[in-house]
């Protein structure tokens, strides 16, 4: 039975949609691994209401942070006194960074996994973080964990052969 089930849980997963993400690109994690998530993304139920529009990744101030994927640097600079990295991908969506000191300039073009910011303090975390966000449109947030590849399920063995 429990055979039967993995099975077609398997079978289903690449059916079932994770988000409203259109024509999704794999990308390349923006910090290195593992990634380890102080906050989820929690999507306020209006565009006004309280909620958490990203991602926090705990890191250590000073850590490289990459870009998700290809694309071009649509703004780079303070916003409320901490560093912000915004960059526009494929299709229009947009992937955001802070607190961070951004090594890009607005108008540049980059490449997935290049180094395009570094880490500083000042984060809404209790330790240090990366706020990772994703959006479609003017104001329309995604949750950003949806760009990266799916992790392949494994089955470990219950008991080990003697």
């Amino acid at each position: 039975m429990t055979t039967l089930l993995l099975t077609l849980l398997l079978a289903l997963a690449p059916a079932l949609p994770r988000t409203l993400v259109p024509n999704p690109v794999p990308a390349v994690r923006p910090l290195p691994p593992p990634l380890s998530v102080a906050r989820w993304w929690d999507p306020p139920p209006t565009p006004y209401a309280a909620g958490h529009r990203g991602v926090d990744l705990a890191a250590p101030v000073g850590a490289r942070v990459r870009a998700v994927g290809p694309g071009r640097v649509h703004y780079a600079g303070q916003v409320a006194g901490r560093g912000v990295l915004s960059l526009t991908l494929p299709g229009g969506r947009r992937t955001t960074y802070e607190p961070v000191r951004p090594l890009v300039a607005e108008g540049e073009e980059v490449a997935a996994g290049q180094e395009v910011a570094v880490l500083t303090a000042g984060s809404h975390c209790p330790g240090p973080c990366l706020h990772w966000g994703l959006l479609t449109g003017e104001n329309t947030y995604l949750d950003p964990l949806t760009l990266l590849p799916r992790p392949m399920p494994r089955l470990l063995p219950t008991a080990w052969p003697s």
